[in-house]
C-alpha cells in the first residue's frame, strides 16, 4: 500500500500507476506514460517495475502479463528475436515462442507445458531448463531459461519474467 498525496487513508499499490506522473518522473522512464496493453487497461505496477529492471539488463529479459501476453523484452532480446520491441505488438506468449521450436539434447519437442514461461505462468512457480532453439537467423543454439512468477501480493498473480542466455 502506498499513502496518496494529502489523503489519510492507504490507497492500493495496483492504483499507483495511475496517478499522474510529474516530469522527473517521466524524464526517468518515459514509457510509464502510455502504459497500456492492447486492451486499453493501465499496466500494473509491478509490470512496470519489472520493464524498468529488464530494460536495465544486458541479459535478454522478457516480460508477460497475467493474460500471458508478452508485453515487453528488451534490448539484448530484440537481438536473438530479430526485431526490436517497439516494432512488435503485444502477442500470447505460447505464439511468441513457437517459431523457436524448443527441443530437448535428444531433438524430441519441448511440450509447450514443460517450459519454464508456461510453468511459471500455469504454476506460478520459478522454473529453469536447458534445451535447443532454432533462432530467427536459422542457426540451431542450446539456451538457459530461468523464469519467474511476478506477484503484487501473495494471491496476486500479475505477470512472469523470463531471462535466458547461450548456454
Amino acid at each position: 500500500m502506498a499513502l496518496a498525496a494529502g489523503r489519510a487513508r492507504p490507497v492500493p499499490s495496483s492504483h499507483v500507476a495511475a496517478w499522474p506522473l510529474d516530469r522527473a518522473a517521466v524524464r526517468f522512464a518515459p514509457w510509464l506514460v502510455g502504459s497500456r496493453g492492447v486492451d486499453g487497461q493501465q499496466k500494473h505496477l509491478v509490470l512496470i517495475l519489472a520493464r524498468e529492471f529488464a530494460s536495465n539488463l544486458s541479459t535478454p529479459t522478457l516480460v508477460a502479463d497475467s493474460r500471458g501476453y508478452l508485453v515487453f523484452y528488451n534490448e539484448a532480446a530484440e537481438a536473438v528475436i530479430g526485431r526490436r520491441f517497439s516494432e512488435a505488438e503485444e502477442m500470447p506468449l505460447d505464439a511468441w515462442l513457437t517459431p523457436f521450436e524448443p527441443r530437448t539434447s535428444d531433438a524430441e519437442p519441448v511440450e509447450p507445458e514443460q517450459l519454464p514461461t508456461r510453468l511459471a505462468f500455469d504454476e506460478h512457480r520459478a522454473s529453469h531448463a536447458r534445451y535447443l532453439v532454432t533462432s530467427t537467423d536459422g542457426v540451431e543454439r542450446e539456451v538457459e531459461v530461468t523464469a519467474f512468477p511476478l506477484f503484487a501480493h501473495t494471491d496476486e498473480f500479475v505477470g512472469v519474467v523470463a531471462i535466458f542466455w547461450r548456454a
